[in-house]
């Protein structure tokens, strides 16, 4: 917004303020402008006037002494200088016209107010952040502006104050601002500085840029000061990583302003207005500049509106001035009478349209005021909370290496006795196999960690690429053979010399190999390919796996993002890590991928890079370094072991099982252990289970939750809601423990609830117990009573079915041609699911029961009906009177006439 002129608040204004500015070239100051020009719009009561003294402190003396002749009734002044400005504003201020300073302050007491921000606590919070940065220890530079101003007196004296106590630090000089000769020279005298604290962002970015010429740009960290969110300064350095920081200094534009108004209308107002200020870094500049987006947009949105109310009053003026003529000039007539009061009355709705449109921007404001203030709380606390998980991460991951190393060693050693079992063998080796898995994780994190500090030294040495790649493919080799991989490595080059750290070159390729392996079907290829561009090596990693999208790309190498695929999900740290090791190399790391099609990594980095960085310890063997590395990363990746495990020939698997879990491990582990004693199905996700339960009926499930698909608690309401599979006890197994989270696992109708990790023992007596129970059950179904009665049984869906399969026997009772087929139809069931539903709720098969209840409503006739027996034959559903009597007399070892007439009779 340009600033406001003298002749847009000439008529009919309350007060005249006046601005006198030391300069306006910078961005800082413009947006203070800016800030006042916004909020003078919301007061039309204001003639505002604005001079500028182009940082010459005589002409800021010589304009100030002007408008003290236009009789203004208020001076807002930012001094160019502290000495030759004091006298000249206390003249003002004897003169009785108030004074309010912004920014900078003057040698005297005379002013009426001050705001800004405390520089001397700029200053601390600048010295505060590179102690930290810093760890205490380094060498420090400082650049501040020519003139002699408070501010840069103030943040000089304030960052002192704080790197002063720590000895590690060394001051190396406090330099002025110049031109880009001026910085590189004054740079290479301080004798390249670990860390540069620029007074403003500007001067941050001159250095910067300074770096870059000289080459130090990655090893000097810059603080800057301003945090502007205008394009290409204080936030955008800190985003795209120019500078580490900025530290948060307020324009107070606005402030001004309200502080002036307040004087003039003799409302309470502060004389000291001390502004909020913090450290912008990577951790809060996104939520910075996003809050900074929104405040340009709702400011744009406001000008506009303000745009229409201006056209609008001047439309209401033209209007009032129109009906004002012609009221006078034909006041007599009835017409123009009426004519006038239309416009009048259209006046009335533009006003009050006005109105409402005005007290809606008032309230936007003050919405976004609320809105700026919670971000910059939220944005303090989010990272004192990021930093406290990070750290204690980091701790953590400290205490596994240890006990993982314990359990690693002896049972290397125990696994490895020839003479152990097959089946002990196979579950050492499990156990081996997810402890080497665990080790990983916890190295990876520490290796992130470690590079976000800068605490992660580069080993170079001088090794033969070609080679140390081979040997890493040929690790792989026998994996590949397993899973029918065609595996290949490509190179044009006998040798490859090249400088690197083998232990971080390593970690970034089989980082990369172990993905490919990850997301390549069987029968499909990954190639290794090498290449010398100019003095660059160029390794591509190329697979057929299963690809990704065009967004899913984008976060590759996010920290902790995991991709589109449930069944391949990590921990998202390998591609991150692997991208910052490469970087450490001065290389980059690049990705092409299509879904469906395969993926492609570039990792690119200069043959001689490291020589200059390389450490005069001796790298380890690369044998050595390969060898642990292909322990850790190829061992998860190679399929369940195969079951072992075979049961006594004496025992009779009476009862079988279907186990839902998609850790191909802990699946085949329970398998094991459980086909001892029953049979078992295996599922991996969904899709699988359901299919499995329909088509075998198993006698039990246990289901994990988090599986791929509908989720173990999805999975159970279906299994429970199922006429066909409602009878089968669920056993619900998972990581969440917590009294609610049992509660949802029993509301879906599960059976029983055990938590990871859990004792196997356990495990097998709930399968036991609900077996048990089943059995109980089942014993009221196969009772003499009835067709037709349903009762006994506890489960709504089993009790629906008994019922509509009795009623479909009871309503076809006479029907000699009614078979299973029948009643499949009228169930929607396949025989063999009917089959095996009624023999697990009734024990007994389906033929046995349409007889059995034949017979009972044959007794009934005989006792209560005068019928014949080839009426009760037919009625009963019997071909002939004889085929009846037959099969009435092998039930109940008497005829159906004797029955009827003798002494059996009931």
């Amino acid at each position: 917004m340009l600033p406001v002129s003298c002749a847009d608040y000439t008529k009919g204004k309350q007060y005249v303020i006046a601005f006198s500015q030391c300069m306006d070239y910078d961005q800082w100051r413009q947006t203070m402008l800016a800030e006042m020009n916004r909020e003078l719009s919301f007061h039309n009561d204001v003639r505002f006037i604005y001079k500028n003294a182009n940082s010459n402190s005589d002409t800021q003396v010589a304009q100030i002494n002007e408008l003290l002749k236009q009789r203004i009734d208020l001076l807002i002044v930012s001094p160019n200088e502290v000495a030759p400005l004091t006298p000249v504003i206390e003249k003002v201020s004897d003169a009785g016209i108030p004074v309010v300073l912004i920014d900078r302050k003057t040698n005297s007491d005379k002013y009426t107010a001050f705001i800004g921000a405390e520089n001397f606590e700029v200053g601390q919070n600048a010295g505060q952040f590179a102690v930290s940065v810093l760890k205490g220890k380094g060498k420090v530079m400082e650049i501040t502006a020519p003139e002699d101003a408070s501010p840069f007196i103030d943040r000089h004296n304030g960052f002192i104050h704080v790197i002063s106590r720590y000895p590690g630090i060394q001051f190396l000089k406090k330099a002025k601002a110049g031109n880009a000769q001026h910085f590189d020279s004054t740079i290479k005298e301080a004798g390249e500085p670990d860390l540069i604290f620029a007074h403003n962002d500007a001067m941050a970015n001159d250095a910067y840029q300074s770096c870059q010429r000289l080459g130090i740009d990655k090893k000097v960290k810059i603080i800057g000061v301003d945090g502007l969110p205008v394009k290409g300064m204080g936030l955008d350095m800190v985003a795209n990583k120019s500078i580490i920081a900025t530290v948060l200094y307020p324009t107070a534009g606005k402030e001004a302003i309200l502080t002036a108004l307040n004087i003039l209308s003799n409302k309470p107002f502060k004389k000291e207005n001390q502004l909020f200020t913090t450290v912008i870094d990577s951790g809060n500049v996104r939520l910075m500049k996003m809050q900074a987006e929104k405040l340009i947009s709702q400011q744009y949105d406001i000008e506009e509106r303000q745009k229409i109310l201006d056209r609008q009053i001047i439309i209401s003026q033209n209007q009032e001035t129109v009906i004002f003529i012609i009221a006078i000039t034909l006041s007599l007539t009835l017409i123009l009478g009426g004519l006038s009061y239309y416009f009048l009355k259209e006046n009335k709705k533009i006003t009050n349209r006005l109105e409402l449109q005005n007290k809606e921007i008032s309230l936007q404001k003050n919405q976004l005021e609320e809105q700026k203030n919670q971000l910059i709380e939220m944005g303090a606390k989010a990272e004192e909370a990021h930093q406290a998980k990070l750290n204690f991460f980091t701790n953590i991951s400290h205490e596994f290496r240890t006990p993982l190393s314990l359990i690693l060693t002896p049972l290397e050693e125990v696994a490895g006795n020839p003479r152990l079992p097959a089946g002990i063998q196979q579950t050492l080796k499990l156990v081996e196999k997810n402890v080497l898995r665990l080790y990983k994780l916890v190295n990876q994190l520490m290796d992130f960690r470690k590079i976000e500090f800068n605490k992660m030294p580069v080993n170079a040495a001088e090794h033969d690429l070609v080679d140390f790649i081979q040997e890493i493919v040929h690790t792989y080799n026998k994996l590949a053979q397993s899973k029918n991989i065609h595996l290949r490595f490509i190179t044009t080059e006998r040798t490859l010399p090249a400088w690197f750290d083998a232990g971080m070159l390593d970690k970034v390729l089989f980082n990369m190999l172990s993905n490919a392996f990850k997301f390549t079907k069987e029968n499909g290829f990954i190639q290794v390919s090498l290449q010398q561009e100019h003095s660059n090596a160029v390794i591509r990693i190329e697979d057929s796996g299963v690809g990704m999208s065009e967004e899913i790309i984008q976060h590759a190498f996010d920290p902790f993002f995991q991709g589109e695929y449930e069944n391949y999900k990590g921990t998202g740290l390998g591609l991150a890590l692997s991208k910052e090791l490469i970087e450490l190399h001065k290389g980059t790391v690049a990705v092409k991928s299509e879904k469906g099609k395969g993926t492609t990594f570039e990792i690119r980095f200069p043959l001689t890079a490291m020589q200059v960085a390389a450490q005069a310890s001796a790298a380890p063997a690369l044998n050595h370094i390969i060898s642990e590395d292909a322990k850790i990363y190829t061992t998860e990746l190679y399929p369940a072991l195969p079951s072992t495990t075979v049961a006594p020939a004496f025992i009779r698997k009476e009862y079988s099982i279907l186990i839902i879990e998609d850790n191909d491990d802990l699946r085949q582990f329970m398998a094991n252990r459980l086909s001892v004693r029953y049979e078992v199905f295996e599922a991996a996700n969904s899709n699988t289970a359901l299919k499995t339960a329909l088509d075998n009926s198993p006698d039990i499930i246990i289901c994990d939750i988090v599986i791929p698909g509908k989720n173990g608690l999805e999975l159970t309401k279906i299994f429970k809601s199922d006429v066909r599979m409602a009878h089968i006890p669920v056993i619900l197994l998972t990581a969440r423990n917590t009294d609610e989270q049992k509660i949802e696992g029993f509301k879906t109708g599960a059976d029983a609830y055990i938590t990871k990790p859990f004792n196997f023992q356990l495990l097998e007596q709930h399968v036991i117990a609900l077996l048990n129970n089943r059995n109980k059950s089942k014993e009221h179904y196969s009772s003499d009573t009835m067709p037709g009665i349903t009762q006994i049984t506890r489960k709504k869906t089993d009790r629906k079915f008994i019922s509509e399969f009795s009623a479909i026997v009871e309503n076809n009772i006479s029907n000699d041609a009614f078979s299973i087929e029948d009643i499949c139809r009228e169930l929607n069931i396949s025989p063999a699911q009917l089959s095996r539903k009624v023999k697990a709720l009734m024990e007994c098969n389906v033929n046995e029961y349409i007889v059995n209840t034949r017979l009972k409503k044959a007794k009934y006739y005989l006792q209560h009906e005068n019928l014949t027996i080839a009426e009760i034959a037919f009625k009963t559903g019997f071909s002939s009177a004889a085929y009846f009597s037959t099969v009435f007399k092998s039930k109940f070892s008497i005829t159906p006439s004797e029955f009827k007439e003798g002494p059996g009779r009931e």
